[in-house]
C-alpha cells in the first residue's frame, strides 16, 4: 500500500484512514461498515455497525439482539468526516452490499462478495464506477463458469424424484445463509412439494420469507417424529451436518452438495457426496472480468481466493493490479463452502 491509498489493510482489516472506519474488520474496532451477514465478514465485538437495512435481521441473529446496528438504504450517503460512504447491491445474498468510498475526488469501491447471475432472493449487482476496485477472487480461474441456477434447480428436482422412486431420502448439503434460500426459491419453478430443513436453516429461511422472497414450502426436521419415514423427501442441511449423528435418522439417504466447487470434476466424490450441483453465490471468472471492465477502475486489488491468477491476467491486459492479502486468505479460498 502507498500513502495515497484511500483504503489500506491494517491489523484489524480494511481501513479508511481519512474516515477512520473499517470495512468487514476481523478484530474489534470502533466503527465497522459491513458488506453482508456471512460470518467471515460480520464479526462480533465492534463498537458500532453500519449495513444495508435488509441485512439487519441476519446480522442481529449473528451478532446478537442488542448489537449496535444502523441500517442504510442502497445509495444512501453516510459521512465519516470528509469521507462519503454509500452501499450498493452486490447480488451475493439478501442485503449484501458493495461499499463506495469517496474522498477528495477519488472513488474506491470494496465489492465484498458478489455475483452477476440472476437471483430471486436478493437485489442484483450494480456496477459502480470507481478509480480503484477491491474485488473478491474466490473463483478467479477460467475453469469456473456457472450454469443457470434455474437449470441446476431442475437437476436437483430430478435427483430428488429419482431418490423418491428408489424409496430413499435426498439429503442436500448447502451453505445455510444465501445458498439454501436460493435453492428453495429456484425450486418454485419445478415443484410445490415441501422441503425439510435442518435447524440451522429454519430462522434464516424465515427471515427471507419476511423479506418477501418466494420459496417452496418448508418444514423443520425437528417438527417431525423420530419414527418418520423420510423416503422420497428432500432435506436441506449445512455441510457441518455431514456425517453427524443428526444425519443418521435418514436411512439409506442419497447425498448431494450444492457449491461452485462442484464445477471441478470429481470434487463431490472426493468430499464423499453422491452428487454435486454447481451453484454459487460468487462471481465466476467471466463475471469477475466483466465487472472490472465495466466499473472502469484504473487500479484493481484482489482478495479472498486465487488472487495471483486474477492479478496476472489483469497485468497482462495492462491494468494496474495487485493482491491484497488478508490473514484468512492463507487457508485458501477452497475453505469456503460456496
Amino acid at each position: 500500500m502507498t500513502a495515497a491509498d484511500l483504503i489500506i489493510l491494517d491489523d484489524h482489516g480494511l481501513y479508511c484512514p481519512a474516515g477512520d472506519f473499517h470495512i468487514d474488520p476481523w478484530r474489534r474496532v470502533p466503527r465497522a461498515v459491513i458488506t453482508h451477514g456471512h460470518g467471515d465478514h460480520a464479526r462480533s465485538g465492534m463498537g458500532h455497525y453500519w449495513a444495508e437495512q435488509s441485512s439487519l435481521p441476519i446480522l442481529r441473529k449473528r451478532l446478537g439482539r442488542y448489537a449496535p446496528l444502523d441500517g442504510l438504504a442502497y445509495g444512501q450517503q453516510l459521512r465519516f468526516g470528509e469521507v462519503t460512504v454509500s452501499l450498493h447491491p452486490a447480488g451475493h445474498i439478501l442485503g449484501s452490499a458493495q461499499v463506495r468510498v469517496e474522498h477528495a475526488g477519488r472513488v474506491w469501491v470494496v465489492s465484498g462478495d458478489f455475483k452477476r447471475d440472476a437471483d430471486p432472493t436478493c437485489a442484483p449487482f450494480e456496477v459502480v464506477p470507481c478509480d480503484t476496485f477491491i474485488t473478491e477472487a474466490t473463483f478467479a480461474d477460467p475453469v469456473y463458469r456457472w450454469p443457470l441456477a434455474r437449470d441446476v434447480a431442475g437437476e436437483i428436482h430430478a435427483w430428488w424424484q429419482q431418490c423418491a422412486e428408489e424409496d430413499r431420502p435426498a439429503l442436500l448439503f448447502s451453505y445455510a445463509l444465501g445458498k439454501a434460500q436460493r435453492i428453495l426459491a429456484e425450486l418454485t419453478h419445478h415443484s410445490d412439494e415441501p422441503v425439510l430443513l435442518h435447524g440451522a436453516m429454519v430462522d434464516l429461511v424465515r427471515i427471507y420469507r419476511q423479506a418477501g422472497v418466494d420459496m417452496v414450502p418448508t418444514t423443520p426436521v425437528a417438527d417431525l417424529g423420530r419414527k418418520t419415514d423420510f423416503a422420497g423427501r428432500l432435506i436441506l442441511a449445512p455441510p457441518s451436518a455431514a456425517g453427524s449423528k443428526w444425519q443418521r435418522r435418514f436411512k439409506h439417504a442419497a447425498t448431494g452438495f450444492a457449491s461452485g466447487w462442484m464445477q471441478v470434476r470429481g470434487n463431490h466424490r472426493r468430499r464423499g457426496y453422491d452428487r454435486g450441483f454447481v451453484i454459487s453465490d460468487h462471481a465466476d471468472w467471466d463475471s469477475l472480468i466483466r465487472s472490472i471492465d465495466e466499473c472502469g477502475a484504473k487500479q484493481v486489488l484482489a482478495t479472498h481466493g486465487d488472487t495471483d491468477m486474477l492479478v496476472r491476467h489483469l497485468l497482462e491486459r495492462g491494468i494496474d493490479a495487485r493482491p491484497l492479502r488478508a490473514p484468512y486468505d492463507d487457508a485458501g479460498g477452497a475453505q469456503k463452502q460456496h
